[in-house]
């Protein structure tokens, strides 16, 4: 699918996005709020190779990349020429899941554990307890994902044959642009070069596993599948987005409004996740941290996702992205 007015959407001057004419190699670009490309690679020279060498090198490349944009002498072509894939290749993957306080109810009740007969009320409940004692042990749930499971923004989700229940999860995606390890909530936020969209995509029959259910949750068969976390169109530097705990996300499937929601309902903002996450692992330059999904899944609508389905995604200031469901043909 191609951008549709996508462009005009995001916050700032600028945009970072990875582009690809016909016939050619993807390049990182500079895109403009008018829709107009500049091509990164012989301006920056080996931070341009890729977009993760430019965040590799990203405490330099932020200010020459300001200068850029507002340098009006530079040749650039329209964003239509182009195709437009993820904007970045990350080398890990946090996900997190149980962070929109909502969602977490919803899901508590519509997705229980095998043999959990207990009422609404319990459950939604006990959901609240547990949300509460982990906000206050600073206890974020975060997991990892894989860097192949991602495609662009505009390019079709493939439904794999044996997923019974695939549901979608719009999120919000930090871009790491410094190595960041223990790192405190205090200075986690100076460790981030931008923000994304994500649709982080869940087979929620395959989320926990019934042939042994004390073992939880698998999310390699339940999130991985390639093509399952559509991402982009841009990242939107740190300094154009003016607050991340107070953005819109937006989902809408075949054009009805699915998720609607602010940042404000996480409950672990930015800072929280990446320092937690650093408490951990090693976060390296380009790595994503996706912040978890708001309520109005698939399975709070009881409507999951079925071949020919159309997904618009948006997030306050950092553009949208449009995605064709298809079925997989099992062999």
């Amino acid at each position: 699918m191609k951008p549709e007015a996508a462009s005009a959407l995001f916050a700032g001057p600028f945009a970072l996005a990875t582009l690809s004419a016909p016939g050619d190699a993807a390049f990182p670009a500079l895109v403009t709020p008018d829709a107009l490309v500049l091509d990164l690679r012989p301006a920056l020279g080996d931070s341009g190779r890729s977009m993760r060498a430019l965040l590799d090198d990203w405490e330099s490349a932020a200010p020459r990349l300001a200068a850029l944009a507002g340098d009006g002498a530079l040749a650039r072509r329209p964003l239509a020429e182009f195709r437009v894939h993820a904007p970045v290749e990350p080398r890990q993957v946090f996900q997190s899941g149980a962070n929109y306080r909502q969602h977490v109810i919803d899901l508590h009740v519509a997705h229980r554990a095998p043999g959990d007969e207990r009422p609404e009320e319990e459950r939604r409940a006990e959901a609240a307890e547990i949300m509460d004692r982990r906000a206050a042990e600073d206890l974020p749930y975060v997991f990892i994902g894989l860097p192949s499971a991602i495609t662009g923004p505009y390019d079709d989700v493939v439904l794999p044959h044996w997923a019974d229940k695939p549901d979608w999860e719009l999120e919000l995606a930090v871009v790491i642009g410094r190595p960041t390890h223990r790192v405190s909530v205090e200075e986690a936020l100076g460790h981030v070069a931008g923000y994304t969209i994500a649709n982080d995509l869940t087979d929620r029959a395959t989320v926990f596993r019934r042939d042994m259910p004390q073992i939880g949750t698998d999310w390699l068969r339940s999130k991985n599948a390639p093509g399952f976390t559509p991402l982009g169109p841009w990242i939107v530097p740190a300094g154009s987005v003016a607050d991340p705990g107070d953005l819109r996300l937006t989902l809408k499937l075949n054009g009805e409004t699915m998720q609607d929601e602010s940042t404000k309902d996480m409950i672990f903002d930015v800072a929280r996740m990446v320092s937690y996450a650093s408490r951990t692992a090693r976060l390296l330059p380009g790595d994503l941290v996706l912040t978890g999904s708001p309520a109005g899944n698939g399975m709070h609508w009881g409507r999951l996702l079925r071949d020919g389905d159309v997904m618009d995604a948006a997030i306050t200031g950092l553009g949208a992205q449009r995605t064709r469901c298809v079925a997989e043909v099992a062999e």
